[in-house]
């Protein structure tokens, strides 16, 4: 909808939005996005309704990967034409409406939503597809647990005139896509596993067996898939098998999450060639993946918010072996507890960290300590830093891997210019 097609109303909140996210950015409070959307939607509570009306929407969420899954089916759907969308990844309806508000005359919106959200965003936006790429716990001490929110996605989207893209491989996201008419399944993996030992249609016992599952109670079982990740090739619904090894973000996560995105650009006709050549453009997501150098050192940035991101990225994280005979690669870790982390890690609990073994380890943040003890009883060798600038001079020579939480990796990120 133009600005000439909305309501007096809405022209007026989309305005002091835009003056509201001017005047956050111009103190340096942020991207002034969300504070943006909140000042929109007070004076006009239906204005993401009004802002996304007549666009084909995209809705992705999950707990992991659904900023690199928006940003791939983003640039997939530009084969088609303009696409809005929450790139930087303000997934609450403050944000969403912000940045639906910064570019109202694309044809597409693709927008990642808080897994806590989407019912009611869904609503409001009357979406083409939406992808539910995966539920694991995540900031204990503020979001529901990961059985509460598959219902609330299963209630909340039973009906929907969407086409769901469904991770099959996930048993919380297979359940809460139980009462949705059109579903397509797309089996990519699931790496974690410890939110899904026990069955949420009954609560019986969940039998694993690789990617395959079942109950042994009931009739949840996982279901066939149209889509698949085979190794580093996409293999489609007719069987056709594109390379993924063209792509520029690294590691099998990613690999998952451009499947999960070509399923999602394929509901609107692009083939699934067109939107894997589109991805290869993508070089980083929201500053993650960056390399940057700092202090004659180079940095790559790696984001991991709770046990499921960080154990994806310890895969990217290179191997003690070297063929070039060097030593392991450093790895800098930092942990925050403030609001928008959630401020309980117990989380680091239920990380491995003994797959840092064998690395120089450098730990600074927030709650450097709490991350210090979780090593120590792990058995990884560390050292504690106050500061990024002593850590990075500490580090042996060569390149140095990172890996922080989100406040944590903002920080980083203003700090060493990524």
């Amino acid at each position: 909808m133009t600005e000439a097609q909305l309501p007096p109303r809405a022209r007026v909140a989309v305005a002091a939005g835009k003056l509201t996210g001017a005047v956050s950015r111009a103190a340096g409070r942020g991207s002034g996005a969300v504070v943006g959307g909140r000042v929109a939607l007070r004076l006009d509570p239906e204005l993401l309704r009004r802002l996304t009306a007549g666009r084909s929407c995209v809705l992705i969420s999950a707990t992991n990967g659904k900023t690199t899954t928006t940003r791939l089916a983003a640039e997939a759907l530009r084969a088609k034409g303009q696409v809005a969308s929450n790139a930087l990844g303000a997934n609450m309806p403050a944000g969403i409406t912000a940045a639906m508000a910064s570019d109202r005359t694309a044809q597409f919106a693709v927008i990642e939503v808080d897994e806590k959200y989407l019912p009611g965003v869904a609503e409001q936006t009357a979406p083409a597809a939406i992808a539910l790429l995966n539920l694991s716990r995540d900031q204990l001490d503020r979001a529901a647990e990961t059985r509460m929110l598959a219902q609330r996605w299963r209630d909340g989207l039973a009906g929907t005139a969407a086409t769901v893209i469904a991770n099959a491989d996930d048993p919380l996201v297979v359940w809460a896509a139980g009462r949705v008419e059109r579903v397509v399944w797309v089996a990519v993996g699931q790496s974690w596993k410890d939110d899904a030992w026990s069955c949420p249609q009954c609560g019986g016992v969940l039998h694993l067996e690789q990617d395959d599952w079942g109950c042994g109670s009931c009739d949840l079982r996982r279901p066939k898939p149209e889509w698949s990740l085979d190794g580093t090739e996409l293999v489609a619904p007719d069987d056709t098998r594109v390379a993924l090894t063209g792509l520029r973000l690294p590691g099998r996560a990613n690999r998952a999450n451009a499947v999960s995105a070509a399923a999602v650009a394929a509901v609107f006709g692009v083939e699934p060639g067109v939107a894997i050549g589109r991805m290869e453009h993508v070089t980083a997501v929201a500053g993650r993946y960056d390399t940057v150098s700092y202090r004659g050192r180079t940095l790559r940035l790696l984001l991991a918010k709770n046990p499921a991101g960080w154990l994806e990225t310890f895969d990217l994280v290179a191997p003690l072996t070297r063929p070039d005979g060097q030593a392991p690669v450093p790895v800098l870790l930092s942990v925050n507890a403030l609001s928008a982390d959630g401020t309980d890690t117990s989380w680091l609990w239920d990380v491995d960290y003994t797959r840092l073994a064998g690395h120089k380890v450098l730990v600074i943040g927030q709650r450097r300590l709490d991350l210090a003890v979780r090593l120590q009883v792990a058995g990884v060798e560390f050292e504690v830093f106050d500061t990024v600038e002593a850590a990075v001079d500490a580090a042996p020579a060569g390149e140095i891997e990172v890996i922080a939480n989100y406040t944590a990796f903002q920080q980083l990120r203003q700090k060493v210019g990524g």
